[in-house]
């Protein structure tokens, strides 16, 4: 299999440089060419097709957004959107992911080493993600391939395997991890679930700042109450909370009473947030109580924590490969025995409510 080809557009020399070198660092990956608008990325299109496009959304002469919309109705290709952590920046990378791109991902800094690093491992996974996308008659199974040395829940929650007793409650609580397509297959979700519905937490692979401008945007179009989580917000009916970018939020429990704690530590599985540091919080303090969700995205974030859920007596779910963008998150927890079913996109609101009640 050879190298994936990228096509970075972007009108600063500076970011591409950048962009550049971040990308060819990883041995999947290879930047094919690089442009400084539309028009001239289109010319390079012409000659060679890439397997993935890095965009920008702001650019002279024709924007991003437009040039997306002409891609998707011409010759559709994977397409990551870079952008600035503005309140622009999120509400257009909000709008690029409608029109169908596949991720968003923010420009890099260059204020720190860990920064750096981190940006690095993001970027190219996001990339690489993207190149998994496309619709084939079969997928094959996902490559596992080493890039970094990568941390379990552990660095977050201890293994504790002398769960203490919980005390009884009917309360039902739900958990859902998701990454690359998962944005709008929860919106598709969301808008099914009725106005009563258990509480939700949400970890959706997302860069910080966007995951607000996420969840104010489905509180908008959704029966339920949608906000983005903060530090001891009680997960109650008819509500979900949003993991916000760059932040592990865990599920915690007083009495008979659910909340979240939002905190920084390391990346799990190369995110934070991180599905499986959700999914294990959710194992330990409310175990059958809870109904745990893992969707479209590449990697295995959340499967082992799936695992624990189900241990602990949960009803886990899994998305089914055809209705996945990548078929990557939820494959691995099936490999694991983590899943009690394989559900397609339209009736996972169903399913989960059914179970939760």
């Amino acid at each position: 299999m050879g190298k994936i080809k990228v096509l970075v557009v972007d009108d600063s020399a500076v970011v591409r440089q950048t962009l550049t070198a971040i990308i060819e660092s990883d041995r999947r990956l290879e930047v094919m060419a690089t442009a400084s608008d539309p028009y001239a990325a289109a010319r390079k299109m012409l000659k060679q097709a890439p397997d993935v496009i890095t965009l920008d959304v702001e650019m002279p002469r024709m924007d991003g957004l437009t040039f997306l919309k002409r891609i998707m109705s011409q010759h559709p290709l994977p397409v990551v959107i870079i952008s600035s952590l503005t309140q622009k920046g999120t509400e257009t990378g909000l709008k690029a992911l409608e029109l169908g791109a596949v991720e968003i991902i923010t420009k890099p800094q260059m204020d720190t080493k860990a920064f750096f690093e981190e940006s690095r491992i993001k970027i190219c996974d996001i990339i690489y993600a993207a190149s998994l996308s496309r619709p084939r008659k079969k997928r094959p199974a996902l490559p596992v391939i080493k890039v970094e040395p990568k941390f379990t829940a552990d660095a977050v929650i201890p293994a504790n395997k002398q769960r203490g007793s919980m005390i009884k409650t009917t309360e039902k609580v739900v958990v859902i991890g998701a990454s690359t397509g998962g944005t709008e297959a929860l919106v598709h979700i969301l808008q099914s679930l009725p106005h009563d519905s258990p509480g939700l937490v949400i970890v959706q692979h997302m860069p910080e700042h966007f995951t607000r401008s996420f969840a104010n945007r489905l509180n908008e179009i959704c029966d339920i109450s949608v906000k983005e989580a903060q530090n001891n917000d009680t997960v109650i009916r008819g509500r979900a909370l949003i993991a916000p970018g760059n932040k592990h939020t865990l599920l915690k429990r007083s009495g008979a009473r659910y909340f979240v704690e939002v905190t920084n530590g390391q990346l799990v599985n190369r995110h934070r947030p991180s599905v499986d540091v959700l999914f294990r919080s959710a194992a330990y303090c409310a175990g059958a109580n809870s109904v745990g969700v893992i969707m479209t995205g590449m990697g295995n974030d959340g499967a082992h924590g799936l695992l624990e859920m189900k241990n602990a007596g949960a009803y886990t779910i899994a998305q089914d490969e055809k209705s996945c963008v990548v078929f990557g998150m939820p494959h691995e927890a099936i490999k694991l025995g983590a899943v009690s079913q394989v559900v397609p996109l339209d009736n996972i609101a169903f399913t989960l409510v059914k179970k939760a009640r």
